[in-house]
């Protein structure tokens, strides 16, 4: 690997103490991770300055290097050093999983704990991946409040204080609608301990939730003038500009969820039959949905000049393991390594645009575009049955929630008032 980024100068870097016999295994590791021979040449450059912090910490050979002392040698502040604090943390990761130099850390008897309940969430209750991970770190911050970690026997002695302190800790930084998700972690929780016996039974009955109202929000939908306003704004002259824009695309065209947009696959958009198929998540179904030629013309365009070619034989560089691995996912990473996106992503490219644009958009997550789709819908004349079907919805409940402020088809409702009344009389109460 290296021979073959540097021919004339290779050895300065394989003639490097400590580091340079694990480097070529180190730089082809990277490019099946994702990376660009560009950035693996950066952690090379960046490996020169990593021996001489090694060498100032008296560690003359790679089987002296801990995991405290390879740390050590990061920069306080990552960003006097990106490219060595970066080649800190992947080396560790390379030390750990290829060159089994790091053990993986023994449990911690939190860690243990809050791994059985996970998996009796998974293989028991049947939860999402996403559930069971926010009921984990609920979950994980009650043991270490109460002190699970050093006194075991703590968790038969739970009392309701017990509780109410843990509830006044987390209470602050919440809202009341994310403690009422806090409160139903924990209520979950004392059931499955007490079903093992470890705690009384009706230990979980005892805790007061916050009270949310039905309705007391208004839905988060824009206008839908702002909505194509701020389709418009994003540039499509780069790669992320094109992939962005068809990721907003989908979701103001079908009320799509960050996280279904990032599940899709290449695989769910079918070009002869002019149809997408979207995964639901919450329902665990599928949704097909037309193709129309807007979104078909943006996501060709992010196909051909905007999504990364993961095969690296097409690089300038040889690579001798093989094609790096292939995602089917539709929507990928920009920047190194590349990779699939997270539903986070979405929204900090949301973000991003929304400042840029300088519209008016108070709102700091995409899932607005899903109200506005559903608002849009229901004012130009389509049925409540309609727009569950489009959005997904089993019930017209779930797709109330969505349109339950129609102000501009309230004002028809308004009978005019009588002839002679005076508007500017103050009412008096009978």
């Amino acid at each position: 690997m290296v021979l073959e980024l540097y021919p004339r100068m290779h050895r300065r870097y394989t003639s490097l103490s400590i580091l340079g016999p694990v480097l070529d295994g180190y730089g082809t590791w990277l490019l099946e991770q994702g990376y660009s021979t560009e950035r693996v040449r950066e952690h090379f450059c960046a490996a020169r300055r990593l021996v001489h912090r090694l060498q100032q910490r008296d560690v003359e050979t790679l089987a002296s290097l801990t995991r405290a002392r390879l740390r050590a040698c990061a920069p306080a502040d990552s960003q006097e050093d990106p490219n060595l604090a970066v080649l800190v943390r992947q080396l560790e990761r390379y030390c750990e999983s290829e060159l089994a130099l790091y053990p993986p850390p023994a449990l911690t008897r939190i860690e243990q704990r809050v791994a059985a309940y996970k998996t009796y969430l998974e293989q028991v209750r049947g939860f999402a991946p996403g559930t069971v991970a926010h009921h984990g770190r609920t979950v994980s911050e009650f043991l270490a409040h109460i002190g699970y970690e050093t006194r075991p026997t703590r968790l038969g002695a739970l009392d309701r204080q017990d509780l109410d302190t843990f509830l006044c800790a987390v209470g602050p930084r919440q809202s009341r609608a994310s403690l009422q998700h806090v409160v139903g972690h924990l209520r979950a929780f004392l059931r499955f301990l007490s079903a093992d016996g470890e705690i009384p039974t009706g230990l979980d009955a005892q805790i007061d939730t916050p009270r949310v109202y039905r309705g007391e929000q208004l839905p988060r939908a824009l206008p839908w003038d702002t909505v194509r306003a701020l389709l418009d704004s994003i540039d499509r002259a780069t790669p992320m500009g094109r992939r962005d824009y068809a990721i907003f695309l989908l979701m103001a065209t079908y009320g799509l969820r960050a996280c279904e947009v990032v599940t899709l696959t290449i695989d769910d958009v079918e070009w002869w039959a002019e149809r997408l198929r979207i995964p639901q998540r919450k329902t665990r179904g599928s949704l097909w949905l037309p193709l129309t030629d807007e979104v078909g013309t943006a996501l060709l365009d992010y196909l051909r000049h905007g999504r990364p070619v993961l095969n690296v034989r097409r690089q300038r560089v040889p690579f001798r393991g093989g094609p790096a691995r292939s995602y089917r996912e539709l929507f990928l990473r920009c920047r190194t390594p590349t990779g699939v996106l997270k539903p986070t992503a979405v929204t900090e490219a949301f973000q991003a645009w929304s400042k840029r644009s300088g519209l008016a958009i108070p709102y700091q997550g995409p899932h607005c575009l899903r109200h506005s789709y559903a608002v849009h819908l229901l004012r130009s004349g389509l049925s409540l049955k309609t727009i569950g079907d489009l959005l997904g919805h089993r019930t017209l409940e779930s797709t109330c929630v969505y349109v339950r402020l129609a102000v501009d088809d309230l004002r028809d409702v308004a009978l005019p008032l009588p002839v002679g009344v005076d508007r500017s009389a103050p009412a008096v109460a009978s």
